[in-house]
């Protein structure tokens, strides 16, 4: 059997000059967790061309989701970018990933930091009611370079702030803004997904600070998706 399912694109939206987004059908096989991703791609010269991709769409929807980069010399991109309706893109048979409220403890607050299209896994979590039932409040911060990536802002605009993602945590400003206590890895939790940089300088503070790192095999107080950093 093929590694792949071959769905057909059913839509193409294209955010702005580097990002666009697109859906296709979804092969009733094909079975998933809220924060997974799968390898997507094309068939090129014979063979497949693929890349982790994130689930933007929620684990119950009939139809497949998602957001992508435009890199305009990008083995994949460069070619996926100009998909159109009807066009056949693949789809992993196997969905994986870190980002998975089952490898969290349960907490007070939940922090989603995500830059770019690191958003996409956080945009099937929000959507999940099982996502809320360990935590009192949820929250979702989306960084990116220019207020036109801030791709899904008529679903989750609710705070606008100017500056670097980690700082938001690091200074405390998140929180007071949002009139909550100061972050603390005993009671709230973190999920990251995005650029090197979050990634890295969030990494190290939490290494730092004493945070326990879950896995898919034990709970911990933050989890960080990094198989799109190589995208």
């Amino acid at each position: 059997m093929s590694a792949f399912f071959e769905e057909r694109v059913l839509s193409v939206h294209h955010w702005t000059d580097t990002l666009f987004s697109f859906t296709c059908t979804r092969d009733p096989a094909f079975r998933f967790k809220s924060g997974q991703f799968t390898m997507i791609g094309l068939m090129v010269d014979g063979k497949p061309l693929v890349r982790a991709y994130s689930m933007v769409s929620g684990h119950w929807d009939e139809t497949l989701e998602f957001l992508s980069i435009k890199v305009q010399d990008g083995p994949l991109t460069s070619r996926l970018q100009h998909i159109e309706v009807g066009d056949t893109v693949l789809i992993g048979r196997k969905p994986v990933g870190t980002l998975l409220t089952e490898s969290l403890l349960p907490g007070r607050n939940l922090y989603m930091l995500g830059t770019g299209t690191g958003l996409a896994p956080f945009m099937s979590l929000i959507r999940d009611p099982e996502t809320y039932e360990p935590f009192e409040k949820v929250v979702l911060v989306h960084g990116c370079r220019t207020v036109g990536e801030l791709v899904y802002e008529d679903l989750i605009k609710d705070y606008a702030h100017q500056g670097r993602v980690t700082d938001l945590i690091f200074n405390g400003k998140l929180p007071a803004d949002l009139e909550f206590p100061p972050v603390d890895r005993a009671v709230d939790r973190i999920m990251l997904c995005g650029s090197p940089g979050l990634l890295a300088d969030y990494g190290a503070w939490l290494k730092d600070n004493a945070w326990l790192e879950g896995t898919n095999t034990h709970r911990g107080q933050y989890v960080i998706e990094k198989a799109f950093v190589e995208r």
